[in-house]
């Protein structure tokens, strides 16, 4: 009797063509997503920020690449320092700094949470960037900020992904976001058409080949977005650049690396494109 060898299943691979678009899909975290689900209160930490969770909802979002609430407050004399200060140093768990803020007169309820929102869309734009390291969450309270407006995971999702897309379609290179900027010489000085506007040209005079755009936010006392929208339109008026990374060194003189002549390479691989299919 003839028996027919069966084939060994085929290794899943991630269809390169159906990978979500730069611009506007993909980044997001599923962690997240199951947090919100089970109404989880702590931190997910991610590579380029952390968010602050409370019973599933983000209640506070914090990035090194995006002002924060205090930057903002602070920024135009909304706010003395020594009053946040003490603000937070009385915060608890049931009177947060920002309730306290309020019910001292010092801040507007409705000024305190468009800035808050600001400030959380903004961080959550970063923590929610395509990592290449997991996240880690850790349960615990909430934010001594309190709740001042929170957002569901969809909410922030939905409102990182327009932001992904609409910066995409004004220059589609986002190292712009956070390296150091260059100012750039276009082949002809500029017409009326392609001018600057006046909060372009305030960005544009910070560009120092040192600061970055969330730097340049900062010392304008601005949100990030916003000044990111400006750098991009600037970059596409090739007016800025981002600044090259430096270059890796050449291995010392007489050292020749060796070949990659390993047989399983191959098998490497197709392992690793099937872990990131699952």
């Amino acid at each position: 009797m003839m028996t027919h060898a069966v084939p060994p299943p085929r290794l899943p691979v991630r269809d390169r063509a159906a990978a979500p678009d730069p611009a506007g899909g993909g980044g997001v975290s599923p962690m997240l997503t199951r947090l919100a689900a089970e109404r989880a209160t702590g931190v997910l930490e991610r590579e380029h920020g952390t968010l602050h969770l409370a019973d599933g909802h983000v209640v506070h979002a914090e990035s090194p690449f995006a002002p924060g609430l205090a930057d903002l407050l602070l920024a135009h004399g909304t706010l003395t320092p020594d009053a946040w200060r003490q603000a937070v140093e009385r915060a608890d768990e049931e009177r947060g700094a920002g309730r306290l803020l309020v019910e001292a007169g010092l801040v507007a309820r409705g000024a305190l949470e468009i800035c808050h929102l600001g400030a959380l869309y903004d961080a959550g734009y970063f923590a929610l960037a395509p990592s290449s390291t997991p996240g880690r969450f850790h349960y615990g309270t909430g934010h001594l900020l309190g709740a001042v407006r929170p957002v569901t995971v969809a909410e922030l999702e939905r409102e990182t992904l327009r932001r992904r897309a609409l910066l995409h379609r004004l220059w589609p290179q986002p190292l712009v976001d956070t390296a150091p900027l260059l100012r750039t010489a276009p082949p002809g000085a500029p017409g009326p058409a392609t001018a600057p506007a006046a909060r372009q040209r305030a960005v544009l005079a910070l560009v120092d080949g040192v600061r970055t755009a969330p730097d340049i936010a900062r010392a304008l006392g601005r949100r990030a977005f916003p000044t990111l929208t400006d750098v991009r339109r600037l970059a596409a008026a090739g007016l800025v650049a981002a600044k090259p990374p430096p270059a890796a060194p050449d291995p010392p003189p007489g050292i020749a690396l060796p070949p990659v002549t390993d047989p399983d390479i191959t098998l490497l691989k197709r392992l690793r494109d099937a872990l990131e299919a699952l």
